[in-house]
């Protein structure tokens, strides 16, 4: 990493610090010049600032232009004398209050000269960082994300799709979840996401803490690619199955991803079986729909649904979590998850049956009323379920549907004529009951 104490350091510059000595440990990441009063909107942070000081006429010129450098990050700033007259003390001054380094350069001494050695000395840094991380290719995550932010000077995460922190060279300042929605949504942010290539269904993020200098986007670049090597090499060990467990069951529509995807969610989990775009997990966890609407954006699949059962043994559990997820399947929106112990019990028992049979078991069942609306532009289905949902009363109905309780009382009677079943029979009510529920 080059700092600005190397660059004191390069043969033939001869600059002296005038200012800002106990701040030259700060890096340097490119070189800017400049004779504007003001540079703000053109600079970013690590820059060494440059400047003859031509935009100095009088103290208090230089309270602008230095504020400037410190709301950039600026990493020091580099000038001649105004004039050959030496740096003005008002120059001096402000580098002090704004905590800037400054740099005298000698009155002799040409920019272009300057600017030629920072840049071979920012390269070869660069080469440099590149060798010394490379070096600990075979190192852990977390060993690899401590030597990059050395490098680099600023922090390092790696994040899973799900917005999971794999590891992390200090607490990520934002939610990860945010992270990877606004990755997946092309919407910058404070963070430089870099993704980290693999066959891996679930993508991983390099995060680093600010904007990067060519140089350092390279090595952050680097950075992924080790990262994906490690990930590809890491084999996750074997979990124990417990006697009682949850079972998630997921399905990505479209596509082969429900694998990788239940590997992310679950590390903790144990793989039962899987085939086609549905995997089903063992586990102590319970999966949150916001992983999943997360990293939604970032997979191939059309929607991802799950279903999760209730702990019991592994047989039991897992026909929980198939049923759930068959409830799952009918709901709407990309993500849907649903949990077996949410469901009423018509529900599971509905969830199991085809299409086809769901289909025709409510045509047998409610053929004639169906066909009796249609006819006479009337809404018996309508007052039979509410009918049915206030559990038989016709007290209760009437007054949900807002009609006299005797017209009540005749529309259910002429419903169960056409029907051919006794309303008032809680058989019958079952029965009819369960059609009308069929298609949910």
């Amino acid at each position: 990493m080059t700092t600005v104490k190397t660059l004191l350091g390069l043969p033939g510059l001869r600059l002296r610090p005038r200012a800002g000595a106990d701040l030259l440990d700060r890096p340097v990441t490119r070189i800017y010049v400049t004779e504007l009063s003001d540079p703000g909107r053109y600079l970013s942070a690590g820059e060494l600032v440059l400047s003859g000081l031509l935009w100095w006429r009088a103290p208090g010129d230089a309270e602008p232009f230095v504020a400037a450098l410190a709301r950039s990050g600026a990493a020091a700033l580099a000038a001649s004398g105004a004039d050959s007259g030496g740096i003005p003390d008002d120059v001096v001054d402000a580098c002090v209050r704004h905590r800037i380094p400054l740099l005298e350069v000698p009155a002799d001494l040409s920019f272009s000269v300057i600017t030629e050695q920072v840049v071979l000395a920012l390269a070869a840094a660069s080469d440099s960082a590149r060798k010394r991380l490379q070096a600990a290719a075979d190192a852990p995550v977390e060993t690899l994300l401590e030597r990059a932010s050395a490098e680099l000077g600023l922090p390092c995460w790696v994040l899973s799709g799900l917005g999971r922190v794999v590891a992390g060279t200090s607490p990520l300042p934002t939610p990860g979840e945010d992270v990877v929605r606004r990755y997946a949504a092309r919407e910058p942010g404070s963070l430089t996401l870099v993704p980290v290539e693999g066959r891996h269904a679930v993508p991983w993020l390099v995060a680093v803490g600010g904007p990067l200098s060519t140089a350092q986007a390279e090595l952050a670049e680097e950075l992924a690619g080790l990262v994906g090597v490690t990930r590809a090499r890491s084999i996750p060990p074997e979990a124990e199955l417990p006697g009682e467990a949850r079972v998630v069951a997921l399905r990505t529509e479209g596509s082969d991803e429900s694998r990788d995807v239940l590997r992310e969610l679950l590390p903790d989990g144990v793989l039962l079986d899987s085939a086609g775009d549905t995997s089903y997990a063992a586990t102590a966890l319970r999966p949150s729909a916001t992983e999943l609407s997360t990293v939604e954006p970032l997979l191939q699949a059309k929607r991802i649904l799950c279903g999760v059962s209730d702990p019991g043994s592994r047989d039991e559990a897992r026909e929980a979590a198939h049923y759930a997820l068959s409830v799952a399947a009918r709901r709407s929106g990309r993500v849907a998850v649903v949990a077996a112990g949410e469901v009423d019990v018509h529900q599971l028992l509905l969830a199991g049956a085809p299409d086809g049979l769901r289909a025709a078991v409510r045509r047998r069942v409610l053929g004639p009323l169906l066909d009796y609306d249609a006819e006479q532009h009337t809404d018996l289905v309508h007052t039979v379920r509410v009918f049915l949902e206030c559990s038989g009363s016709p007290t209760r109905a009437a007054k949900a549907l807002h009609v006299h309780v005797n017209t009540l009382r005749y529309r259910i009677g002429r419903a169960g004529e056409l029907l051919g079943a006794d309303l008032t029979e809680f058989t019958d009510q079952l029965d009819v009951y369960l059609a009308l529920r069929v298609e949910e």
